[in-house]
């Protein structure tokens, strides 16, 4: 049985975090055989939830808080892969809009000598508004054109790595050569960069369906709107420059 190092970034969540979310988490972990760690990356919140996560994993065993510099997701997720003793290691999103149990599915593919599971949300994406769900068959219409064409979802927030393989690819994300002033809860479209390395670089990757419905309920990090709008953007533009990237031969193994 695989052991396991869960990483869950975590920015102005505190309302995901008072709905009892990391009680579901240590509800569904408390029961499995499997060693595991929880490691929370607080990518320096500005409302409460520095101090709920502290509170939270000052009574669970297994769960420990680390409070990052502001950088943004890509910049959370790699400080709790940095930290990870496990082999495989998830990162989740707090809201656990896909439920943790469903890493269930995902862990069997490590015997199968996969480097990357990823979960999918399908194309339904219950609970999103109208509005998102054009706006994501366009994004999923569009990356396909030019990039992983045999991924239909790179952008859940749920993903496995074997430990190693992570160690490997994150430092070479070109999110971390940017250096403009991150401000507010900066998600950027890494995941597609991260997934067009794993591939190019020869490691093997499956995608599994997972159950998701969006049970985000944070209102700290930005109006909903301008932070769709903001993240369409930067998916958009990251298509772009992975391409360019390409082109340069900057993702050539050295």
């Amino acid at each position: 049985m695989n052991s396991i190092s869960i990483i869950i970034p975590c920015y102005n969540e505190e309302n995901n975090l008072k709905k009892g979310v990391l009680d579901e988490v240590f509800d569904f972990l408390k029961t499995q055989k499997f060693q595991w760690e929880v490691i929370i990356c607080n990518d320096e919140s500005t409302d409460k939830s520095l101090k709920l996560i502290k509170d939270f994993a000052s009574k669970h065993k297994g769960f420990r808080v680390l409070d990052l510099p502001h950088g943004g997701k890509p910049s959370a997720v790699w400080g709790g892969i940095q930290e990870a003793k496990y082999p495989i290691v998830l990162f989740t999103d707090m809201d656990q809009s896909t439920p943790l149990k469903e890493m269930n599915k995902l862990l069997p593919f490590f015997n199968k000598r996969y480097d990357v599971v990823i979960g999918s949300r399908g194309v339904s994406r219950e609970g999103n508004t109208l509005f998102r769900k054009i706006g994501g068959a366009v994004f999923l219409s569009l990356r396909r054109a030019v990039l992983l064409h045999n991924i239909i979802d790179t952008q859940c927030g749920f993903k496995m790595f074997k430990t190693e393989v992570a160690k490997d690819l994150f430092p070479n994300l070109q999110f971390f050569k940017d250096k403009s002033d991150k401000k507010g809860w900066r998600v950027s479209a890494f995941d597609v960069e991260l997934l067009f390395m794993a591939q190019k670089w020869g490691y093997k990757i499956k995608e599994v369906e997972v159950d998701w419905q969006n049970e985000d309920i944070s209102d700290t990090k930005g109006d909903n709107g301008t932070r769709y709008r903001k993240e369409s953007i930067q998916m958009i533009n990251e298509i772009k420059r992975v391409l360019i990237n390409n082109f340069k031969g900057i993702y050539d193994k050295k």
